[in-house]
């Protein structure tokens, strides 16, 4: 296949590790890459395709590799990985790059449901390290004064909102979005499906008929066109045969003839693709779940109260009544249905005097909510959990998965 490359994609990569292997006078050139945006859009073939392009060798990191029982084993990771690329410079003679994927799916907090460990916290101080002093990276235990050679760090995400913020301040981390337009989707669809004789306009009509898709949609739509001659062979064989018939077989491998790759098969494909993306979406059936399971747990939706002149305010979203019973104020169920209205989800996290100091809130057991009364009963039952506690509401934006609200609902002994 000849696969297409966004010349934006391009010239981004090609600037940045051409600018980090070049002394430029007076000007500080940040190491690190940072290419974000949304899931399925190719960020990672993309730059596969630029460095095969330009002849540059790489050394990949998977964010899966960030987090180890062992605490200090990602840093130390990364720390080797970038010493053996700047040996591989010296010894290849050639362009070599460090290649994080999926750095905010390692390293990243998405909501009060994602630890942050010893391993995060020092995976984000080590590339900060690296990235202030490119040229001295040493690893735990030793330390060698020879000058390293600077290795450009490519790094790949969906929401690097998420990640440490000093980590991604200019200097440190250039970011790059990477969000391809209709000429860039149409170039490389157009190489996805080059060989199975589509026309520039029916590439462009596919395009048009699935505007909002990902790239990862057209590639596995093209795998599913390759399911009927699947089918067909596994029912020519059998199902109790299939197994011996394609792996150790002494017979040769089997061949599938080339499968109807038409415009309108396409489409119809298309459509049942993304009719199952629109059942997951629509299911939600955790959300069912952890209802059933609240109720299980004895919550139970507390009616609003309006205030009257016996209710004194203690300052933490509750009014106290002369009763033992406890409402959540007009302002906060307010604010909760604001929330809500908005398309958000709502969550709940407590923390300890000690803790409060250090930023370090816990969640209050709660999943993400998004029914009304679901939060009201969630809320209630958080505060008098934690009443000597500060307890915090946070809204979460679910398609952007961040944070968009956060207010301390309760403070211990009505501190402001």
């Amino acid at each position: 296949m000849s696969y297409y490359i966004a010349p934006r994609f391009l010239d981004k990569l090609g600037v940045h590790i051409t600018k980090n292997f070049l002394n430029l006078p007076g000007v500080r050139v940040p190491l690190i890459l940072g290419i974000h945006g949304r899931k399925g859009e190719g960020k990672t073939f993309q730059c596969q395709l630029v460095f095969e392009k330009m002849g540059i060798e790489v050394t990949h990191i998977s964010g899966g590799e960030l987090e180890s029982p062992d605490a200090g084993d990602p840093a130390r990771l990364i720390r080797l990985r970038y010493r053996e690329t700047a040996e591989l410079i010296k010894v290849r003679g050639k362009m070599c790059v460090l290649m994080i994927n999926d750095l905010d799916a390692g390293a990243g907090r998405f909501d009060e449901g994602t630890q942050y460990t010893v391993n995060t916290q020092m995976v984000n101080a080590t590339l900060m390290n690296i990235a202030d002093h490119p040229t001295d990276v040493q690893l735990p235990g030793s330390y060698d004064s020879t000058p390293l050679h600077r290795v450009p760090i490519i790094v790949t995400g969906n929401d690097f909102s998420t990640l440490y913020a000093p980590l991604i301040r200019d200097g440190r981390m250039e970011k790059f979005y990477w969000e391809p337009d209709r000429d860039d989707k149409v170039g490389i669809v157009g190489g996805i499906f080059e060989s199975d004789g589509l026309s520039q306009r029916e590439v462009v009509q596919l395009v048009d008929t699935f505007p909002h898709q990902s790239i990862d949609f057209y590639s596995a739509l093209r795998s599913r066109i390759y399911d009927e001659q699947v089918r067909d062979f596994i029912y020519q064989v059998g199902f109790e045969r299939v197994s011996s018939r394609v792996v150790n077989s002494a017979e040769k491998p089997p061949e599938f003839k080339q499968p109807d790759f038409s415009l309108s098969h396409l489409i119809a494909a298309g459509n049942l693709m993304v009719g199952e993306q629109q059942r997951v979406e629509n299911s939600q059936l955790v959300d069912e779940y952890n209802r059933l399971n609240r109720g299980s747990k004895n919550y139970q939706p507390v009616s609003p109260t309006p205030v009257t002149p016996n209710s004194q305010p203690s300052g933490n979203g509750f009014q106290k009544q002369r009763g033992s019973n406890t409402h959540l104020s007009l302002e906060t169920q307010e604010q909760i249905r604001q929330i809500l209205a908005q398309g958000h989800r709502i969550n709940f996290e407590h923390v300890d005097e000690r803790r409060f100091r250090m930023g370090s809130w816990q969640s209050c057991g709660t999943t993400q909510i998004n029914a009304e009364w679901d939060a009201i009963s969630a809320l209630e039952s958080c505060l008098a959990e934690y009443e000597g506690e500060y307890v915090r509401l946070v809204g979460i934006d679910p398609k952007a998965k961040r944070r968009v609200v956060e207010t301390i609902i309760q403070r211990p002994n009505g501190k402001n």
